[in-house]
């Protein structure tokens, strides 16, 4: 391998474990605020403890997030200088407002939250929780404005001297069409997995019959959370898929194995044999799907990836401009089958919640606890899915992948880095699973040693 597939596999590594925490920390921060409002309005301490138990395990999420999201960035100066180069203008600009703006603002807040309990009045201290809340989906949104950005560049100009790509619009930029029906679609997923890992460590407290109010309440606020988020997935999935057809043909024929234009075109659940356009033993299909998700329309024609492939010759010229297409066709079905499985947890556990009722067997609980799983590997599956099915670009149109490494960076150099970087990693996953499991574990302070409403709040001291 050289240094440029070293070099991809070192930022979808560093890129995939990140976002492990991210959709959990936007998750679990409006329903930690949720929780606490709860408590502010009645005062019911059940809704204190449960704050003060869910919020323990936001913050340990939050500093994992933090630590690897620098990391993150730090790449585009190391084995991307040329597309750091070529892009900066444009794509500096909203990391910076995440930086300068959102970031400041969720951080700043969240440690008002944290030190400021029995410090500052109950009204403004709930405040600190949704304006830390606030600071974490604003951050998720100038990150998408970026991304967006490369999936479908608006708000430039190249300089005919430099070859730059300069910014002319920071509103085309952060208003990108891709953007908008991107931000919620990632938003809701950050709902479900938040709502699924509260249900699935409330179900395992109840499986063991432990603080019964409590963790049936939270696991009620977790299901109703991912059942609404879950459906909030579906329908910006569904716009967001027919702006990624118009935008990036390639993507949903390859998301398809679609190699030749076709109305009426179906959606295979599963495909026996060769994804390459060669030989397809057995597929099940659902008939009409993939023409209603591409156009709106049951009978609308989808380009092929041969069609596609000829238009961008014509455009760009010479070359391959089809992405892996195994690698889409299942990521693509493992997000959407993730997610869904997902959503009928949900609904399921809902149902056998109802009216004070807890389900009456272990498989619940144990199906609720393997659940917390589903929307990470939604989201992951949908993040491979997104960056993998745009190559061979790094930008769209205007830079391909090979084009954007670091020239002076060898083979050598990554090697050490990937490694380093996934050693660093391995080790604090573990640390953080163990934290993870170690407090969860736990459950919330007893009755006894919850603060009252002019107490500091003990985060860490039980």
């Amino acid at each position: 391998m050289n240094a440029l597939d070293l070099s991809r596999w070192q930022f979808g590594i560093t890129t995939v474990y990140h976002f492990i925490f991210v959709p959990l920390t936007i998750g679990l921060s409006v329903l930690v605020a949720g929780m606490q409002t709860a408590w502010h309005r009645t005062r019911n301490p059940l809704y204190l403890r449960m704050t003060t138990f869910f919020g323990k395990l936001f913050l340990i999420n939050f500093a994992m997030g933090v630590v690897t999201g620098i990391v993150q960035e730090f790449q585009f100066g190391m084995n991307w200088s040329d597309y750091s180069r070529f892009v900066g203008d444009v794509f500096g600009a909203p990391l910076a407002m995440e930086g300068l703006l959102a970031f400041f603002l969720e951080s700043t807040f969240l440690g008002l939250w944290i030190f400021g309990w029995g410090r500052l009045s109950p009204r403004l201290h709930l405040a600190t929780i949704w304006l830390a809340a606030f600071g974490t989906i604003m951050s998720a949104y100038f990150i998408l404005a970026a991304n967006s950005w490369m999936q479908h560049p608006v708000g430039y100009r190249l300089d005919p001297e430099t070859g730059r790509a300069e910014l002319t619009s920071i509103w085309a930029v952060l208003t990108n069409p891709t953007t908008l029906v991107t931000f919620p679609h990632v938003i809701f997923g950050a709902f479900l997995t938040g709502g699924m890992f509260v249900a699935g460590v409330s179900a395992w407290h109840l499986a063991r019959r432990r603080d019964v109010p409590l963790f049936r309440r939270a696991m009620r606020a977790g299901l109703v959370f991912s059942l609404v988020a879950a459906l909030g997935v579906t329908v910006s999935g569904d716009v967001q898929a027919r702006v990624m057809t118009e935008q990036q043909p390639m993507k949903m024929a390859a998301a398809e194995a679609l190699y030749e234009t076709t109305s009426h075109a179906s959606f295979s659940l599963l495909t026996i044999g060769s994804l390459d356009g060669g030989e397809e033993l057995w597929s099940l299909r659902v008939p009409h799907v993939l023409s209603f998700m591409a156009t709106g329309a049951p009978d609308g024609t989808v380009e092929g990836v041969n069609d596609v492939q000829r238009a961008y010759e014509e455009r760009y010229g010479p070359g391959g401009y089809t992405p892996v297409i195994p690698i889409t066709y299942w990521t693509f079905r493992l997000m959407i089958g993730m997610g869904l499985l997902a959503g009928l947890l949900a609904a399921a556990g809902l149902w056998l919640t109802r009216r004070g009722r807890l389900p009456g067997g272990p498989w619940f609980h144990r199906a609720a606890l393997a659940g917390v799983a589903l929307p990470f590997l939604a989201n992951t599956m949908g993040w491979i899915f997104t960056e993998m099915g745009r190559q061979p670009w790094v930008v769209m149109g205007l830079m391909r992948t090979r084009d954007g490494v670091s020239p002076d960076v060898g083979t050598a150099e990554v090697v050490t880095s990937l490694t380093v970087f996934t050693v660093l990693y391995a080790a604090l996953a573990v640390v953080a699973g163990a934290l993870m499991a170690r407090y969860a574990r736990q459950g919330p302070p007893p009755q006894d040693r919850t603060p009252g409403a002019d107490e500091p709040m003990p985060v860490f001291s039980y």
